[in-house]
């Protein structure tokens, strides 16, 4: 056998043949792609993806960044609350009040969990005044917006 012939190189194409494949195949897959976004958008106010799974997303300590009822800006009334969630489901409100110069803190524990197909955040302290269930509006690593279910109080909160 001839040494020169058995070590011979194939020719190698000009160009890979999946780039050719693509060309006419790359506005479609970004189409799909682009549908498959906007059907991924779970919650009213966004984020339309996200590559964090919800549970580690809402797994954040928390403070209020903006409160309103009924259109009404209530933020001071609740600049006091923190609230902290894990990835096991346990949950704390802290919230410290001044009363005649003297600062009262209070704190309750709990649970939380996902209701309606993670669409809304239900909280269970021991303090049974300070459970509730909201809608989730927004949910991103350092953004939790809420509306309580049945009332008009809307809560924007913050990653601490």
């Amino acid at each position: 056998m001839d040494r020169e012939r058995f070590w011979q190189k194939v020719p190698e194409p000009t160009e890979p043949p999946m780039i050719n494949s693509l060309n006419w195949k790359s506005p479609l897959a970004i189409a799909a792609i682009a549908l498959l976004a906007a059907g991924c958008k779970k919650y009213e106010d966004g984020p339309g993806v996200s590559l964090s799974p919800r549970t580690e997303r809402v797994a954040n300590t928390w403070v209020i960044d903006k409160a309103f009822s009924d259109g009404q800006d209530i933020t001071s009334s609740f600049d006091q609350y923190v609230l902290s969630l894990t990835t096991g489901n346990d949950a704390t409100l802290e919230a410290d009040y001044e009363f005649l110069g003297i600062v009262i803190s209070n704190q309750t524990t709990g649970t939380w969990a996902f209701a309606n197909d993670q669409e809304e955040l239900v909280l269970d302290f021991e303090d049974d005044a300070a459970d509730g269930s909201y809608q989730i509006l927004r949910l991103t690593n350092d953004e939790l917006w809420l509306r309580e279910l049945g009332d008009d109080l809307e809560l924007r909160l913050k990653e601490q």
